[in-house]
């Protein structure tokens, strides 16, 4: 599966689009991994905490995705976007979404 973010794929021919795809998944780091956090916010610096948070949400995001557009028979997603929105303190909404297509 080809996932870009861009509208073609170079040395590829676009037969057919198929639609939308998207995942996506929400998630929350644990009351220790919080107040970690929350000292690493006082004394500044990168928050490891939620960095890694947000890194295996959009891995998961993209991994559902994809697993929609396989459904869908396609071979590639083109204009892949991420999207994230905070849901509560601690806790954030990532979305991955893009053009399921079959290719030449």
């Amino acid at each position: 599966m080809i996932i870009v973010n861009t509208d073609y794929i170079i040395g590829k021919e676009i037969k057919e689009i198929l639609g939308l795809v998207r995942g996506n998944t929400i998630q929350a780091k644990n009351i220790g991994k919080d107040i970690k956090a929350g000292f690493r916010h006082l004394a500044g610096g990168e928050i490891i905490e939620y960095t890694e948070m947000l890194a295996e949400s959009r891995e998961i995001a993209l991994q559902r995705m994809k697993e929609k557009a396989e459904k869908l028979g396609a071979d590639a997603v083109i204009n892949v976007r991420f999207m994230t929105s905070s849901i509560m303190g601690g806790a954030a909404e990532i979305l991955a979404y893009g053009t399921a297509v079959k290719l030449r």
